[in-house]
């Protein structure tokens, strides 16, 4: 009942006019990034992290802004997916397989609105289950010390990776980035600057919402400068949509692959680095297992469509139980969450929701209104929506340059920032070049002080006993998941990696 009570309270912090606004701002821009090939969910949230700023919104309604835009963008990413067989985003990657199909049959308006059915039932089932599950792992969380956060934090860095990841190694060497860079600035002990080469600007560290929008959305810029996509609007003339509403027996034959890959998707979405790319293949892979008895996968069957939108939903839903219970992102998008929750001086964790029950309820609260809002603007709107994949980068990157340099210089005023800025888009554009993960880099930036401090302090209280990282049964069971997770990927990445591109080629040739 005090969940009920707490959830009530939560709707009447959402419920008011600024806060459904700004969730209808975010469904709608998060549709057009999701839509945007190459750009999803990540990059969505970072390019808008400084419009949420400028704006000068309290924490409940930016991460109402920019929640919106996650769920809205996990939603988008279908558009060209189905449309073009181009994924606006890794999750999406599997919807293609069924999604083209469909569309080269006439039936691309069905396939976009079963998608956005099975996002809508995948979301719904994560919310409720972000409502159930995270004040219980909060209880757990409370018996944390610090060597347990730091065994928590190592979990984080050794799975956030994971099959997504090309590369361990790439994995680790990003990770390894992150925490050097987290090291610039004053030691909060000894009080002596380290790695700021006598520059002022740097004795506070790096400002991590500066890295991100660097390395996300001015590293985008960039790609597309290199490469000039201009693909896209040559296809997007000759789109066909045909009916938008799905016959019923259509929507009830793909209602038990909802349900059943959405338990799934969430599944994947509590575990730390797993996330959403993780979620939707698992999904697929399952159902095909499961109910293609007559080999109709991959050739345009609805419940392959549904199977990988309702799970990588869900994962997106998941992956906000670790970040809001512990304050440690089970995805590239949460990471970023985290860093405007930091930012906001709202520390993630056990404590968030006795301390700040407004913000965390009335989250959980915008979530179940954006999505409802997703759905119905989704099916009417999908026309509108696929013009975007019209927009001609020319057009569309300078915009995103323009609202990271002004989001910065206005959250900042410091010209220095926005070098840092133009620095950290040089670096992400050469990472990518080598198929580095940035989103390791990110949480090494954010999580490095605390990973630091609770080494040290861990170390102290024990009088210098490194075994004390070791020594409780929870910080074992910590180390050994992070171990398992660190080296289960290197199999299972021989096994998935190949089967994701032999299905993707599959696909391309039909």
């Amino acid at each position: 009942m005090e969940m009920l009570s707490n959830l009530g309270d939560g709707f009447v912090v959402a419920l008011t006019w600024q806060n459904i606004g700004l969730a209808l701002l975010g469904c709608f821009l998060g549709t057009i990034m999701g839509a945007l090939p190459g750009l999803g969910p990540s990059n969505g949230v970072a390019i808008l992290i400084p419009l949420a700023f400028t704006l000068g919104l309290g924490a409940t309604p930016s991460l109402i802004l920019l929640t919106s835009v996650y769920y809205g963008a996990m939603y988008g990413g279908r558009i060209s997916s189905i449309l073009l067989n181009i994924p606006g985003d890794e999750p999406a990657m599997m919807t293609c397989l069924d999604g083209y199909p469909m569309a080269q049959k006439g039936m691309a308006g069905q396939a976009l609105s079963i998608s956005g059915i099975a996002s809508f039932v995948g979301s719904f089932f994560a919310t409720w289950g972000l409502i159930l599950l995270a004040p219980q792992l909060v209880k757990i969380a409370l018996l944390f010390g610090p060597a347990e956060y730091f065994a928590l934090f190592a979990l984080a860095f050794m799975t956030l990776g994971g099959v997504s990841s090309t590369n361990q190694a790439k994995s680790a060497f990003a990770a390894a980035l992150g925490l050097g860079l987290a090291m610039i600035g004053v030691d909060t002990q000894t009080g002596v600057p380290r790695f700021t080469f006598g520059e002022v600007h740097l004795y506070d560290g790096l400002d991590f919402l500066v890295a991100i929008v660097g390395l996300f959305a001015l590293s985008e810029v960039f790609i597309f400068l290199e490469e000039r996509h201009g693909s896209a609007d040559g296809a997007g003339k000759k789109l066909n949509i045909g009916r938008l509403t799905p016959p019923m027996s259509m929507v009830k034959a793909c209602t038990p692959t909802m349900l059943r890959t959405s338990f799934l998707g969430f599944i994947a979405g509590v575990l730390p680095g797993a996330g959403a790319s993780l979620g939707s293949f698992i999904s697929y892979s399952m159902e095909k297992r499961l109910i293609d008895k007559d080999g109709t996968f991959g050739k345009g069957d609805p419940r392959g469509v549904a199977a990988p939108e309702a799970g990588n939903n869900a994962a997106a839903g998941g992956a906000l139980v670790p970040m809001l219970a512990l304050g440690v992102p089970g995805s590239g998008t949460t990471a970023v969450l985290l860093a405007v929750l930091l930012s906001l001086n709202i520390t993630p964790g056990p404590l968030l929701f006795q301390n700040n029950p407004d913000v965390v309820w009335g989250l959980i609260a915008a979530l179940f209104i954006a999505n409802f809002m997703l759905l119905l603007m989704n099916i009417p709107m999908v026309g509108l929506f696929t013009r975007v994949l019209l927009i001609p980068p020319r057009i569309l990157m300078p915009v995103v340059a323009m609202v990271s340099f002004v989001g910065i210089y206005g959250i900042s005023g410091s010209s220095f920032d926005l070098m840092v800025m133009i620095g950290f888009g040089v670096m992400g554009w050469l990472l990518r070049k080598f198929d580095v993960p940035l989103v390791p880099i990110i949480l090494g930036t954010l999580l490095g002080n605390a990973m630091e401090n609770n080494l040290r302090r861990a170390v102290t209280i024990d009088n210098g006993n490194w075994m004390t990282l070791f020594d409780s049964p929870l910080s074992l069971g910590l180390w050994t998941v992070a171990i398992i997770g660190f080296i289960l990927p290197l199999f299972l990445a021989r096994k998935v990696k190949p089967r994701m591109a032999k299905d993707d080629e599959g696909s391309l040739s039909d």
